[in-house]
């Protein structure tokens, strides 16, 4: 009889230790090192896409630009961790010239490394095969926190000069968090075809109504590699009002709200 029961005991800690295994914690920004493709056929690893993704206590959105062909993609929604597990529950996500608003969930395996983390999705259809998706990030974001860290849904955009003002018909959203930024948004050009423009990069609070970004990747030479000065005004902690002055008196003004979970 012992010695069935030495096993058994075993077996039920063995259960118990299972059972209590944390949730990965994901909070952070992180850089995109690597994404490996392996299914019968695909057996390849690409570092010409540079992706940002960051994690807020609720939100997830990552961007991403592919310098090879200019082309960009976002996507932003909840998440939830289940032991080594994440489901993002995505609102919102578009890529060069499609967007969606469609919810969907995606499940990722997480295994922390000392770098960061790696995320696997084992069965994703990509060029017509089920291949298994594993992509590598860094950990790049700063102790720093901010009265803009969050994730935001813009309300409303317009552009002055002089006594004209035009608004801007586009949807766009942009998280900050530990010294980082993401912006991604989606608009029809005249023959009301869909675009998608990303940006992410550093960010720093100036002052409390003064933010400097400066944008490492885009899919806007403009803004690629460029730093921007602009006027913050909270209205509270939940809305905040951005202004962009340009050199030939016009500025562009975006109204955000603060996403909820």
């Amino acid at each position: 009889m012992k010695i069935l029961l030495v096993p058994s005991l075993l077996f039920i800690i063995g259960c118990k230790n299972i059972d209590k295994k944390e949730n990965v914690s994901m909070p952070g920004t992180y850089k995109m090192l690597s994404q490996h493709i392996k299914g019968e056929k695909l057996d390849s690893t690409y570092t010409s896409v540079h992706q940002m993704k960051i994690f807020t206590e609720d939100f997830m959105m990552y961007a991403n630009f592919d310098s090879q062909d200019s082309s960009g993609g976002f996507g932003i929604g909840t998440y939830t961790t289940d032991k080594d597990t994440v489901t993002e529950n995505v609102i919102y996500n578009a890529s060069d010239t499609t967007n969606s608003e469609n919810p969907g969930s995606f499940k990722l395996i997480i295994e922390k490394t000392s770098k960061g983390f790696k995320q696997i999705i084992p069965d994703i259809l990509s060029q017509e095969e089920h291949v298994r998706l594993t992509e590598e990030y860094e950990a790049v974001g700063t102790v720093t926190k901010s009265p803009l860290d969050g994730a935001w849904k813009q309300t409303k955009s317009y552009y002055v000069s002089g006594k004209d003002t035009t608004v801007n018909k586009v949807i766009q959203f942009k998280t900050y968090y530990r010294g980082f930024v993401i912006w991604g948004n989606t608009y029809k050009d005249y023959n009301k075809k869909n675009h998608t423009a990303i940006g992410f990069g550093k960010f720093e609070m100036i002052s409390n109504n003064k933010v400097k970004e400066s944008m490492s990747s885009s899919t806007s030479y403009m803004v690629r590699d460029q730093d921007f000065d602009i006027d913050v005004e909270m209205n509270g902690n939940d809305s905040y009002t951005q202004t962009i002055k340009n050199s030939d008196g016009s500025k562009s003004v975006e109204l955000y709200q603060r996403l909820k979970k």
